[in-house]
């Protein structure tokens, strides 16, 4: 079987002749406007969080392996490249999240930016909604955590120290490799590993609490777990997970597609070892298990994590500390408008 960038409909015949390199692709961007809510909540057992906020449907970050590129299908794109080129913003996420947040039925839960896509994609530095979503939840007194890719996020420093100081807020970095080869070839438009340590630095200089995700772990290709772990901590982390690769629906052929164009010689190997943690397939949808695998590989690598986590002091909850002994902070302001003018 061949895999294209999208799959083909099946009811269209065509024929293929190379002509050589193609333009590079435009990024189309479309501003939705109908959204009615901005906070999503799930009941899964396989995600550390219960409510959530994605402020952009697709990703320019174009991972090869993105768990998220089935939802492009659901807007009538490919989970293809048209989910790194067809780019929606939903451009009402600020007044909606105030909305929310508003309702009385709203108890201050923790809000994590984002699932679906990176909250800190390019486009994010002129449409500016994670920020003045952020901004909204410094107002509410919101707690947040965030999980990235991208080294934009120091542009809101200041607003991430105000939740800090009033609430809580947590940012891990998603950092699955520490070789920057392997990490373009199946990350190939996210900022490099070194940039995305740089920028947890950053953070946690400036009193930040950062944490590293070993996220997605890859059989075969994730080697140096106590590498990036030690990485982590230098930088000022002190939170760090591992998750196991998931390939749902589209995602499967289109990762092998690409895995086996950037690197061939590893292509084979690496999907055997992720059929030997998942059951013999590529991807589980059972509840509980979609983040994890089994089998031997996956228990070393798991085993290797916690030991090096529990060496240098990972996930330790201090004693006395205040994120842990602090009570709800959230709380509706009397007055509108933003702290940030």
């Amino acid at each position: 079987m061949r895999y294209v960038e999208n799959p083909p409909n099946p009811w269209l015949t065509h024929s293929v002749e190379w002509i050589g390199e193609p333009p590079a692709a435009r990024i189309e961007v479309f501003e939705e406007t109908e959204t009615r809510s901005i906070i999503s909540s799930n009941d899964s057992p396989d995600v550390a969080f219960d409510h959530s906020i994605n402020c952009y449907r697709g990703c320019t970050h174009g991972c090869t392996y993105c768990f998220s590129r089935p939802t492009h299908e659901y807007l009538g794109y490919g989970a293809g490249t048209d989910f790194e080129r067809k780019i929606i913003a939903k451009v009402r996420a600020p007044e909606l999240l105030r909305k929310e947040l508003m309702k009385p039925s709203w108890r201050g839960d923790e809000i994590v930016f984002s699932f679906t896509s990176d909250p800190y994609i390019p486009l994010e530095a002129n449409y500016k909604l994670t920020r003045r979503c952020l901004e909204v939840c410094a107002e509410f007194r919101n707690p947040v955590g965030i999980v990235t890719k991208s080294a934009l996020i120091r542009r809101d420093v200041d607003v991430l120290q105000k939740l800090s100081a009033e609430a809580s807020v947590g940012v891990y970095f998603s950092i699955p490799f520490a070789d920057y080869a392997t990490a373009r070839a199946v990350e190939p438009f996210a900022p490099s590993p070194n940039a995305r340590f740089e920028a947890m630095k950053t953070l946690a200089d400036a009193g930040i609490q950062v944490g590293i995700g070993i996220a997605p772990t890859i059989p075969g290709l994730s080697t140096d777990i106590p590498g990036l772990l030690q990485r982590a901590k230098d930088c000022g982390a002190t939170k760090a997970f591992l998750n196991m690769l998931r390939l749902p629906g589209s995602v499967a052929p289109y990762f092998e597609q690409r895995l086996r164009e950037k690197l061939p010689t590893k292509a084979d190997r690496v999907l055997n070892r992720i059929r030997d943690a998942r059951g013999g397939r590529l991807n589980s949808s059972v509840f509980g298990e979609r983040m994890r695998g089994r089998g031997q590989y996956w228990e070393a690598q798991h085993k290797l994590f916690e030991v090096y986590s529990k060496r240098l002091g990972f996930n330790e909850h201090r004693a006395g500390s205040e994120r842990h002994t602090r009570a709800n902070t959230f709380r509706r302001p009397t007055a509108q408008g933003s702290l940030f003018g």
